[in-house]
């Protein structure tokens, strides 16, 4: 073919090429799938689960213990549990996601997804992508249960993934434990799925929440900026307890408290021992004093070293 006709071939348009808009016709605005929009179906066909499989064993859970090292107390009853559960957890940092998976077995581990705010982490197609690749992440509304996103999530534990879930509906602003929302109880109510009580202990220490004043813009509830503040290494805890369940005719709204109350328990196993935890209920070594500000967050318990977190033995060993 001539130099010519090469040059003809590529000045020419429709057909070979795409369609000009007519300068008469207004062009509709892009739809933006993001939010509560965005469509995560594609991260948990194979191709898309390989590939979190592998970061995720290779380079996340890794990573997690080199920088947060945890001791893990309850293990085993996740070992037990087929599948699909509800995790609850109480929530400081972004941290908490990373260390809770690498604390999981691999049978949960890789058929899991992590309900993540649509305001904060699906709120551009880049971070959407990103969270729903590496995290399998889903987006939820964080301020209320959401009739959509209820959905969205009961759907996943009927096919057999299980949820986790932070109750708080964000980070905490001060460190202490906040009251929990009724998604957690609500998913256990509708699907069946029991709920697993998981502590986060010194996962702010990690990834420690930044303030609104110091971050780029509010995001989500207006209490969080869209920064975190600097990585550090730290040890942290992660306290699993036993399988929750509604009982005969139990509502949301009261199983709800209990799904709390089993974290709060957890927190204060974290703060004391597994004994003062169950015989004296205080409510200040998980939701801190009813104080002013700055006396909450001078009543916050100092960081505790490796050392001080070695699990004890279940029982006395016998002489």
């Amino acid at each position: 073919m001539s130099s010519k006709a090469l040059r003809r071939l590529g000045a020419a348009r429709f057909p070979l090429s795409r369609p000009t808009w007519p300068t008469s016709v207004p062009r509709p605005a892009k739809v933006r799938r993001v939010g509560l929009d965005y469509d995560t179906g594609w991260s948990r066909r194979y191709p898309a689960r390989l590939a979190r499989a592998v970061i995720t064993d290779n380079l996340t859970v890794p990573l997690t213990r080199l920088v947060a090292p945890a001791v893990i107390e309850g293990a085993a009853a996740l070992e037990r549990t087929k599948g699909p559960v509800i995790i609850a957890a109480n929530h400081s940092s972004h941290a908490d996601t990373g260390v809770l998976i690498a604390a999981l077995p691999l049978h949960l581990r890789h058929k899991v997804v992590v309900a993540a705010a649509s305001d904060y982490f699906f709120d551009t197609p880049l971070k959407a992508t990103m969270a729903a690749l590496v995290l399998g992440a889903i987006p939820i509304e964080r301020t209320k249960v959401s009739r959509r996103s209820a959905a969205s999530a009961l759907e996943l534990l009927a096919d057999g993934w299980s949820v986790i879930i932070y109750p708080e509906g964000g980070r905490t602003p001060d460190g202490w434990m906040h009251d929990f929302k009724g998604g957690a109880a609500f998913l256990s109510v509708r699907s069946g799925a029991p709920v697993i009580p998981v502590f986060l202990e010194g996962t702010a220490r990690v990834l420690p929440k930044r303030p609104v004043e110091k971050g780029d813009a509010p995001g989500g509830s207006g209490s969080e900026s869209r920064s975190s503040g600097r990585l550090r290494r730290a040890p942290v805890s992660v306290l699993i307890g036993r399988a929750l369940t509604p009982d005969d005719g139990e509502d949301a709204r009261s199983f709800g408290p209990r799904i709390e109350a089993a974290v709060a328990e957890l927190g204060r196993e974290a703060a004391t021992d597994y004994w003062t935890a169950r015989r004296s209920p205080d409510p200040e070594l998980t939701h801190g004093p009813e104080a002013a500000p700055w006396r909450r967050t001078w009543a916050l318990p100092a960081p505790r070293t490796v050392a001080e977190r070695q699990p004890l033995p279940d029982w006395p060993e016998r002489s």
